[in-house]
Parts: C-alpha cells; structure tokens; sequence
C-alpha cells in the first residue's frame, strides 16, 4: 500500500454497548481494507469510546476462570458478559474508562505487531507523563503501569492501561483501555488480564482532584497516538524513497 494513504481520521462513539462498538469496528476495517486498492488509501479510524459496563474474555484455554462471579450475579449487578476475538485475557470496560479502537493499515505504517503494541504503550505513558505521573512498561506483562515509587499507595506497581489487539490482513482492531475515572470495585469481578495478584489503578485514584477529565483524556491520548502514527508513517516513507528501483 501507498505511504501516501490519509492520516487517521479520530472518531467519539460516545458510550456504547460493546457488541455494538465491535460491530463498528469491522465495518471500518472492512473500509480500511478496501481502500488498499483505491486511489485515496486510507491509513485508518481511531475509534474512542466509553463502554456500558463489561467484561470481555477471549477464548483461549483457562481464561473463562478468571471471571470470578456467575452471569447471573454480574446482570445483577447491570455487567455484560462478552466474548470478544482479540489477544490478551479477561478485561473490564465502563464508563469512565478511555477505550481507542486504532483500526489502522500497519502495512502502510511499516509496523509489525511487536512495533504496534510498543506505539501504543507510548502514546499512553507521554499521555500519562502529561499529567504529571510517571508510567512505564513491565517485562512479560503487556500494558501500562504505575509504578510502586510513583504511586498514591505505594505496595506494588498497578496497572493503569489494559491492551488486546487482532490484526486481520494487516489491519488492526481493538486497542487500549485507560483507567480514567472507572468504578473500580467492577475489577474484583475479574483477575485482571489473568495477572494474578497485580492491582489496577486509575487516573483518578492516582491524582485526586487533579485527575484530567475524559474530554482532556481523549484529546491528549488521540494528540500523541496520532504523533506516533505520523512518525511511523515517515520512517516507512524514508525507507521506502531509499529503496532501489528494479533492476
């Protein structure tokens, strides 16, 4: 595909229920790939949102285990339950928590999956860092943390930024979860991401009063991951101007 395909357009669902979001994200994947062959390739949709309360488990062996309470409590208590075809584990999703759908051309970016998961941490710990906290990565636990240093309550490192892709054909779905100003106790539904043990956080608990709204949260969060998209786009741009014609 082109280099030359449009920067990524963002786009508010507002709050959603989630077999509706996901029903939006394939019919734009479905536009991002068509327009490959097209004379205005697209290089994708950011997708922001914020989900009616959920939680999310992917079929993979075991993970259904880390639901910790029946269907039927959890509709008690006006919580789907979902399956969901992206990577990771068991998720929760409510409101006031920031979810971005990026479906993106990786192709057109010259990103491989490893490269993409990176970029997104990236954009969540400079979005993160603009409020004033420090976030990093952790080995072998994908997502954004606090650390224990940094934190309000300062015991372990906590999981501020929850992260599940699919790629189809090259093109990206689903995304990252940002704890903005959730209702926490929804958490103890679950073991988050399967992490057995590691605490999640929120903006919120982090910073008090402090803490952004989800309007300056979804303008700061989409500002840096579409500079993270651009700088991506140029390097590919670069190499691919390098590159010898055919013989």
């Amino acid at each position: 595909m082109p280099v030359s395909a449009t920067v990524p357009e963002v786009v508010d669902l507002g709050q959603l229920r989630y077999g509706e979001a996901l029903a939006e994200q394939r019919r734009v994947h479905e536009r991002v790939l068509a327009s490959r062959d097209s004379t205005s390739p697209s290089a994708g949709t950011i997708l922001l949102v914020e989900h009616e309360p959920v939680i999310t488990v992917t079929p993979r062996p075991g993970v259904a285990e880390h639901v910790l309470l029946s269907r039927e409590v959890l509709e008690a208590r006006g919580i789907e339950l979902c399956e969901t075809d992206r990577g990771g584990d068991v998720t929760y999703h409510g409101p006031g928590q920031l979810v971005v759908y990026p479906i993106l051309d990786l192709n057109a970016l010259g990103l491989g999956l490893h490269a993409y998961m990176r970029l997104l941490e990236e954009a969540v710990i400079r979005t993160v860092a603009s409020f004033g906290l420090v976030a990093q990565r952790e080995e072998g636990a994908t997502g954004v943390w606090i650390p224990a240093p940094n934190r309000a309550s300062p015991t372990h490192a906590a999981k501020v930024a929850a992260m599940g892709v699919r790629l189809r054909k090259w093109v990206s779905m689903h995304g990252l979860a940002l704890n903005v100003d959730p209702d926490m106790s929804h958490f103890g539904a679950i073991v988050p991401c399967g992490l057995v043990g590691r605490p999640v956080t929120s903006l919120r608990i982090e910073l008090s009063d402090a803490a952004p709204t989800m309007v300056v949260a979804k303008q700061i969060l989409s500002e840096q991951l579409l500079a993270l998209i651009a700088a991506a786009a140029s390097r590919e741009k670069n190499l691919e101007e390098r590159s010898p014609g055919p013989a």
